[in-house]
């Protein structure tokens, strides 16, 4: 009995971390399609109205964004607060504050939308107006997005990547890039970006956040190819 129950334990796992693999590839597809060069335009008050489907759907995939990122450490919670459950119920929490984020700035995109509607039906307006309320919120959309969600999203990535380095779930130089990654990639460019030393969607940017979207590639892989290490699932077994 003890024997088939490890067997369904591990085989319930293996479809977590499975789950898992994807939501990362998910996230990150979603990530890079959501990129909208309508809002970013700087006559966005005349474009948005006139792509509201394009800016439409974009919301929808950062909305699927939201989604995944939840979903993760909701799936890892059970595996994870078995080897340390502090750094397991951070990761967690960190997480669900970074999608109310997610939320914040999905909002604020059809709130900009909006604007541009308006504009548009106003006829020939003055502009300062509508371009006040406009910048308002395509800046408070960037901090939400490129600082606040970021950086709050990172504590939670630290937990997470120093709990897989403690444990050995997954080999520890991926666990270890993560960490290295999300301080000097994710962290960095957050503060940067925060301080206005570099904009956003810049090579620079670009260059500090890529090795954190490659880890999340390789770790997806990993995910759905090879899950956790079965030995260390099965010292944890053995113990309860």
């Amino acid at each position: 009995m003890n024997r088939l129950k490890r067997i369904d334990n591990m085989n319930s796992n293996r479809k977590k971390t499975i789950i898992v693999g994807v939501l990362f590839i998910i996230g990150i597809v979603a990530g890079i399609l959501s990129i909208d060069p309508v809002i970013d335009s700087s006559d966005y008050l005349v474009k948005a109205s006139a792509n509201a489907n394009q800016v439409i759907t974009r919301a929808l995939l950062q909305f699927l964004i939201a989604v995944a990122y939840a979903s993760i450490p909701i799936i890892l919670y059970p595996i994870l607060r078995k080897h340390n459950k502090d750094l397991a119920l951070g990761f967690l929490v960190f997480r669900i504050i970074a999608v109310v984020y997610i939320f914040f700035g999905w909002t604020s995109i059809l709130l900009l939308l909006a604007i541009s509607q308006e504009f548009v039906k106003a006829g020939t307006p003055d502009p300062s107006y509508f371009q006040t309320i406009g910048e308002l919120g395509r800046i408070g959309r960037d901090m939400m997005n490129h600082v606040a969600m970021p950086l709050v999203l990172s504590v939670g990535n630290i937990m997470f990547y120093s709990l897989l380095y403690k444990t050995k779930l997954v080999p520890q130089w991926l666990s270890g890039w993560g960490l290295i990654a999300t301080v000097m990639g994710s962290i960095l460019g957050s503060l940067l970006v925060m301080f206005q030393i570099i904009g956003i969607i810049t090579p620079e940017y670009i260059f500090l956040t890529l090795p954190t979207a490659l880890l999340e590639i390789v770790l997806a892989i990993w995910f759905i190819a090879k899950g956790f290490d079965s030995k260390v699932m099965d010292s944890i077994f053995e113990k309860e």
